[in-house]
């Protein structure tokens, strides 16, 4: 049986990455790799010359980071790659790190055995959109597109309801995106990006002052897309979920969000109602 080596995960190695999440019929694009190697600290498993496995850190601030795209061929199960991998990460992250990983049922043994503990959970809904009117505003807020001067408020939004400074993964995020706000008295008090992902595009983060304002941000991106592909990763408590499959994406699939330290201290008034994505969080 080959050994197998820990190296940088490098953009020579994003095809064949690629091919990796390919094999579980992840929707992952090269180009959506490229942009979680720019902002992350990433490992890869090699095995005879061949990338076997992959797992990313990407750090909010100097407390907080996300872990993920852990991912090992199939064909090499079973040998200690994936957490040889994570651990790796983890190592870099530092023992300080308070970390943030969305797994899916058959990693939970090893995360939980690194000291991860469940903390909630995140349902994709994915589709082609129906026929869409969009939702009305909460009364006293209205709809408008994003301006550049809205950015520092959005970052403080983000960070109330995450608990975590993502400034950087925001900056990434907006040169490719489009974005709707919520605005009430003259300022922004809730927001929604939209961007190419995948099949089609994302809706997230979608950062709202409660599930009715979180409507009126989506479902303008429902009404603006109608018969294209969307997807949204969301809390199960968020209220979205019915509501969402009515628009034509249905829930599909589910992770488990666990936390390895304390988790981060969240604005009550704030809600996260879509996730830039769930490795990213």
């Amino acid at each position: 049986m080959a050994a197998f080596s820990l190296r940088p995960l490098t953009p020579d190695d994003l095809p064949a990455a690629q091919a990796l999440t390919a094999a579980l019929r992840w929707p992952h694009r090269v180009e959506d790799w490229a942009f979680a190697l720019a902002l992350g600290e990433a490992l890869a498993a090699e095995v005879e010359g061949r990338l076997a496995g992959t797992a990313f850190g990407w750090r909010h601030g100097a407390d907080f980071a996300t872990l993920g795209l852990v991912i090992v061929d199939d064909a090499l199960q079973g040998r200690g790659i994936g957490r040889r991998l994570t651990q790796g990460v983890l190592d870099r992250l530092g023992e300080g790190c308070r970390v943030l990983l969305h797994a899916t049922e058959p990693g939970l043994p090893l995360y939980r055995s690194l000291g991860f503990r469940p903390v909630g959970e995140i349902r994709q809904h994915n589709g082609l959109v129906v026929a869409a009117g969009g939702e009305a505003p909460p009364p006293g807020f209205r709809l408008r597109p994003l301006r550049p001067e809205d950015v520092p408020d959005l970052l403080a939004l983000d960070a109330e309801a995450t608990g975590m400074a993502r400034a950087a993964l925001l900056h990434a995020v907006l040169p490719l995106a489009e974005g709707v706000v919520l605005e009430r008295a003259g300022r922004a008090a809730g927001f929604a990006l939209i961007r190419p992902f995948g099949r089609g595009e994302v809706v997230g983060p979608v950062v709202a002052p409660g599930v009715a304002a979180a409507r009126a941000l989506i479902g303008h991106w429902l009404a603006a897309r109608t018969g294209r592909f969307l997807r949204l990763d969301v809390p199960p408590e968020s209220g979205l979920g019915a509501w969402l499959a009515a628009q034509g994406l249905p829930e599909v699939s589910g992770v488990i969000g666990m936390m390895r330290g304390a988790p981060p201290a969240r604005s009550p008034e704030l809600g996260v109602y879509g996730l830039v994505s769930q490795s990213l969080g």
